[in-house]
């Protein structure tokens, strides 16, 4: 019998990767792990795409709902955990099956995470009284790419990367690049990948439609719960679509159609960034997006033991 490898589904948001891994799982005698960095907050449902209670029913989830959104989960915490798994299925002869989600969660479950300067507490002392604002324009100044991907609530990082420009005397965001220029093999877990490949045009039109169906499903109304409550810790609060819906609200005149179509745009373009990203794996074995369902499920089961 041969071994038990991964499957690691690639492909953009809206893409009908989580349907195709129930699929496969119920195939292949696998359970789905997600590697989304807004599925594991519980409460943030309907903007984050996370399975149906349907597809949960059918094969089981991990790092689905796992934390509160006001807590902080970082890309170690969640390679922890997905490590876990992998090494919990694998001896039992099942077949994990990982759908991405997180380009970066991703990269860390393929290559390990980037080790970077150990911590030096004398220099985070120094930035204890230090305003948040502050720590944040200080980023600006020596690392402008970490300053844009980084709130300015998120302390903790913020302060990392003050502390590795600090060490090393280069931006956070330099050593990141170097780090994220090519994933090739040899591969942690020695998985299968898979991705799914659509034309513009198409994802464009899925995404448009899933973020409508975010609204319908309450979007706003959840995420003005969530935010009357407390419950938006700083980086479930920058999930695309409750980010959106926040930055309405807080206006003396809201406007949610406004919002949607932010949204929308947000999404096409974090769609984009998967797809460029993806072109960084090597070995990965494409299928199209567009197949009818059972021979989309023949190709991937096909390439799956190639």
């Amino acid at each position: 019998m041969p071994p038990v490898r991964p499957i690691v589904l690639l492909g953009p948001t809206a893409g009908g990767k989580s349907a195709l891994a129930v699929e496969l799982a119920e195939r292949l005698g696998g359970e789905v792990v997600s590697a989304d960095a807004f599925q594991v907050y519980r409460h943030l449902d309907a903007g984050t795409a996370k399975p149906t209670a349907k597809e949960r029913a059918r094969v089981p989830h991990h790092l689905v709902d796992v934390v509160e959104p006001t807590q902080r989960f970082t890309v170690r915490d969640w390679l922890n955990r997905a490590d876990a798994e992998v090494q919990r299925l694998v001896p039992a002869g099942r077949v994990p099956i990982v759908v991405g989600g997180t380009n970066l969660y991703v990269r860390a479950l393929l290559e390990g995470l980037m080790e970077g300067p150990d911590a030096d507490p004398a220099f985070r002392a120094s930035l204890a009284a230090v305003p948040d604002a502050e720590l944040h324009a200080r980023l600006r100044e020596v690392d402008p790419a970490a300053a844009d991907r980084i709130a300015p609530a998120d302390r903790q990082r913020t302060v990392r990367g003050l502390e590795v420009f600090h060490l090393t005397g280069r931006p956070l965001s330099g050593h990141q690049r170097e780090w994220s220029a090519a994933v090739e093999p040899p591969y942690r877990h020695d998985p299968v990948l898979l991705a799914l490949r659509w034309e513009v045009p198409a994802i464009n039109r899925r995404i448009n439609a899933r973020v409508k169906a975010m609204f319908e499903r309450g979007l706003v109304e959840e995420t003005r719960r969530l935010e009357a409550a407390g419950l938006l810790g700083p980086q479930a609060r920058e999930a695309i679509g409750t980010k959106q819906v926040l930055a309405e609200l807080a206006k003396p005149k809201p406007d949610l159609d406004a919002a949607q179509e932010q949204v929308k745009i947000k999404t096409r373009r974090f769609a984009k960034q998967q797809r460029t990203w993806l072109r960084r794996f090597a070995g990965v074995r494409w299928l199209a997006g567009d197949q009818e369902p059972e021979a989309l499920l023949a190709g991937a089961l096909a390439a799956a033991s190639g």
